[in-house]
């Protein structure tokens, strides 16, 4: 009787040995397998808006990161329609912050990627038209299990589109990369007065500006008939009367500002202007960190050359600044 007994104990603690095995087997797999995309949608309108949700495994209450793509044919990734625009840096942000624990977002923008049924005739789009599928887009990410409020980053152009989108939607933080603080009709005439554009073009461009800016219908100019051809005149002038200060002066949530003093297209000037409008917000330049964010020489051709290597990793200070924000946010 007695030997029945010690075999029995011995079999039991070899299986709760075999069973804390297995349970710590699981758990390491848990925590090394890498995160993955799963697609996702929301209502797009004439058709689905898409995009790519990532959860690390095991994922806790917190807070997730809805990443907005720049302008122009920018994807859920960071990457152009142009094949020298591959930088892949909000693929990579993503990646950080699954690495770190937190959920994120991205998504391609109306009229791209797989969002390309989605787009309007030219003369029904508006600035707000992207606005609204930002805030859309944020609704969606707040309803995930394990999410407890969502952070907005927006790049360069989606830097404003967050501010605008935080207006419309619960947030418990704003981050804007590279975002101007300038009205972009000031941006666009120092663009153009820095080109090789004919004097006398660039002051009717000036002028057809200032025009739009008051919301105001111009003539087509010869010349420059793909920048203010008709059908896209109603998009810039809802673009032009916005003021990037402006839209951050009315977020409520806490705001990060983040800046790269070897970015080639926007300035620190414009991240200091931000940082005007919300005294409280935390302003962070990154040295030697371009556009994109990565690490890059002041010279033009150096710099540039970074946007065509997806493989080129993030600069070293953006991820450290982006997850002290979020997990701030989460108190």
């Amino acid at each position: 009787m007695l030997r029945r007994l010690t075999v029995w104990i011995a079999s039991l603690t070899i299986g709760m040995l075999v069973m804390a095995m297995v349970l710590a087997s699981a758990a390491h797999a848990q925590a090394t397998t890498p995160a993955a995309d799963r697609e996702v949608s929301v209502d797009g309108g004439r058709a689905p808006l898409y995009g790519a949700l990532l959860s690390p495994p095991g994922a806790r209450p917190g807070p997730a990161v809805l990443l907005i793509a720049g302008s122009g044919p920018t994807d859920r990734d960071g990457n152009s329609a142009a094949p020298s625009v591959k930088p892949a840096n909000l693929k990579l942000i993503a990646q950080g912050l699954a690495a770190a624990g937190v959920t994120s977002l991205r998504y391609d923008k109306r009229g791209l990627g797989k969002s390309a049924p989605a787009m309007l005739q030219e003369a029904d789009l508006r600035f707000t038209t992207y606005v609204d599928d930002a805030a859309a887009f944020a609704r969606f990410l707040k309803a995930q299990p394990q999410v407890t409020c969502v952070v907005i980053l927006g790049h360069s152009e989606g830097a404003l589109i967050a501010a605008l989108a935080a207006q419309k939607v619960a947030t418990c933080g704003v981050i804007e990369v590279s975002g101007i603080g300038r009205p972009l009709g000031v941006v666009l005439r120092e663009q153009l007065a820095a080109g090789p554009m004919p004097a006398s073009l660039r002051e009717q461009s000036n002028a057809a500006l200032t025009e739009l800016e008051h919301g105001r219908p111009v003539a087509n100019i010869p010349g420059l008939e793909a920048f203010f051809r008709p059908s896209v005149q109603p998009y810039l002038i809802s673009q032009l009367t916005l003021d990037p200060t402006q839209a951050l002066a009315a977020v409520k949530a806490p705001v990060l500002i983040l800046q790269g003093d070897n970015d080639l297209q926007v300035q620190v000037e414009d991240a200091q202007r931000l940082h005007a409008a919300r005294p409280d917000a935390r302003l962070v330049i990154l040295p030697g960190v371009n556009h994109i964010l990565k690490e890059a020489p002041r010279d033009r051709a150096g710099n540039i050359a970074t946007y065509a290597d997806p493989d080129r990793p993030l600069a070293p200070g953006v991820m450290p600044a982006i997850l002290a924000f979020v997990r701030s946010a989460a108190h």
